[in-house]
């Protein structure tokens, strides 16, 4: 149904498009008297089919509050009010009054030059027509609100003076959109500028050196790779604090960075038991699907495929070069060495050494020929002998016969490696026979040993670089994660060697072999 307005000259229509409101009249039989009033038509009374136009309201809309000077249309070309219209009752010239002051007031807003201050409503009015500055009051009305109306006149006069003429409402639409945009273009900076300095995963995606720095991987496709592979054994926690990429990315950056667990919950802004829990969880997680997938002992075919030249010119069947390093103990713990083997606890000095107090881990590690990790020993007692940890890691176990064993300094495993039918090269003693030759030979034996040293630090490159990229792993280790778990009887730490190993594995920067 098509409304028209019922103001005497207001041709304004409801249709398709316009922005405009029409209003039924009100059920409240006084406040529907004071517009059929307003609408000043001489005899006219509204049915229900009758409509007033939003451009009669000062705001552009009626209000519900008697109070608001929109509780009644009052814009009109001006005509006197209808003769049938109601008599006011006693209070309400008052009331009408400052209905009116009120609507100059927001008309006044409205066109950028209206102060809504009470206490200069009398002057703002002392200079309007007499249509809205009806709000003089009576004098014996100023009397009782203790102002004089010389006195007041003359403020109003005095202020008069000072204020600056109206100006163009266009100009000041002008100028707040001005300023609108700017606040516009200052939230965007905030909002880029916070985006940068956050822990999401959007500000990861583009920034692959963030993404080396928290995480030690090279860019945001290896980091989304370990996701991937990790997210199918992660739990559904609807009330979960922290998204699926936050426990990853809060893991990595302990490992990475080896932050306290305070710190981690200031950053991601939940308790450091919630801390805590994840990491274990997320250790746990990639100890079992990302370890097995990382490290591991190729075919020999895989080694001889892409072995270094180098290494073709020395030692054409090198299956690994072992290494041992250690990491120190924040504090002296007890960790019981029967969990090593059972050769292991023969060898140590006293029974009571099985549970003594030590203040270091001992591992074994072996890296390919290529640079990748492919074993990493559990810890081991620092007290341990090289011998007895290579012996009871189960390392050997994965000799194959004709495989060349390197190493830099003496394992005194000769023997054991003899036993699988490999071979041991422990590239000291052949540096000790170069020094100990004479002067012809020493000249044609000395580029062919350098080269078989060469390859042997390069584990050592390796282990570095592994430290490097993950601060933990140089210690000291907390006491919390020396202890062993039961279902898998490995320590946490243990764990976490393994994982950076897994992790240093998929990085693209390979140690370089000279």
């Amino acid at each position: 149904m098509v409304h028209t307005c019922v103001v005497a000259g207001c041709r304004n229509r409801r249709t398709p498009g316009t922005a405009l409101s029409f209003y039924r009249f009100p059920r409240d039989p006084e406040r529907k008297q004071r517009w059929i009033a307003a609408v000043n038509r001489e005899g006219w009374v509204p049915n229900e089919g009758s409509r007033l136009c939003s451009n009669h309201f000062i705001s552009g809309k009626q209000e519900k509050n008697p109070r608001s000077p929109d509780y009644v249309p009052s814009v009109f070309t001006s005509a006197p009010l209808s003769p049938n219209a109601k008599e006011a009752n006693p209070f309400e010239p008052y009331d009408k009054q400052e209905a009116q002051v009120e609507a100059a007031n927001a008309l006044l807003f409205l066109q950028g030059q209206g102060r809504f201050n009470e206490g200069h409503s009398h002057e703002q009015c002392q200079g309007e027509p007499e249509s809205t500055s009806s709000c003089l009051y009576s004098d014996d009305e100023r009397k009782e609100e203790g102002e004089g109306t010389e006195e007041t006149l003359s403020e109003s006069e005095n202020e008069g003076k000072e204020e600056e003429p109206p100006g163009n409402s266009f100009t000041t639409s002008v100028i707040y959109e001005a300023k609108v945009n700017a606040l516009k273009k200052e939230n965007m900076k905030l909002k880029e500028s916070l985006e940068k300095m956050s822990l999401t995963e959007a500000s990861f995606k583009n920034d692959p050196e963030k993404v080396l720095f928290y995480t030690g991987l090279p860019n945001y496709f290896v980091f989304e790779t370990v996701m991937w592979l990790l997210v199918p054994h992660m739990k559904e926690d609807k009330n979960a604090k922290l998204s699926k990429f936050q426990q990853l990315l809060l893991t990595l950056m302990r490992l990475r960075l080896d932050l306290r667990n305070q710190d981690l919950a200031y950053r991601f802004g939940v308790k450091v038991s919630t801390v805590t829990r994840t990491v274990h969880q997320i250790i746990n997680i990639m100890f079992t699907t990302l370890v097995p997938t990382a490290v591991f002992w190729p075919s020999r075919v895989e080694l001889r495929k892409n072995l270094p030249d180098a290494v073709k010119c020395t030692h054409p069947d090198c299956a690994v070069i072992i290494d041992c390093f250690t990491v120190s103990l924040e504090k002296a713990v007890s960790i019981d060495a029967h969990r090593h083997g059972a050769r292991a606890t023969r060898d140590l000095s006293t029974p009571s050494a099985q549970s003594a107090f030590v203040s270091e881990l001992k591992y074994v590690i072996g890296v390919a020929p290529q640079g990748a990790v492919m074993f990493v020993s559990r810890g081991a007692p620092g007290n341990i002998s090289d011998k007895t940890l290579v012996e009871s890691c189960g390392l050997l176990h994965k000799l194959l016969p004709g495989d060349v064993v390197l190493a830099e300094q003496d394992f005194d495993i000769k023997d054991l490696v003899g036993v699988h039918r490999a071979e041991l090269t422990v590239t000291n003693s052949e540096l000790h026979d170069i020094s100990q030759s004479n002067t012809d030979t020493k000249a044609e034996a000395s580029q062919s040993a350098t080269e078989k040293i060469n390859v042997c630090r390069h584990v050592e490159r390796v282990i570095q670089m592994v430290k490097k990229r993950y601060s933990m792993l140089s210690g000291p280790v907390e006491s919390a994660f020396t202890v062993v778990d039961r279902s898998t009887n490995v320590t946490t730490f243990d764990k976490m060697v393994q994982v950076a190993c897994a992790l240093n594995n998929l990085c693209i920067s390979a140690v370089p072999l000279d």
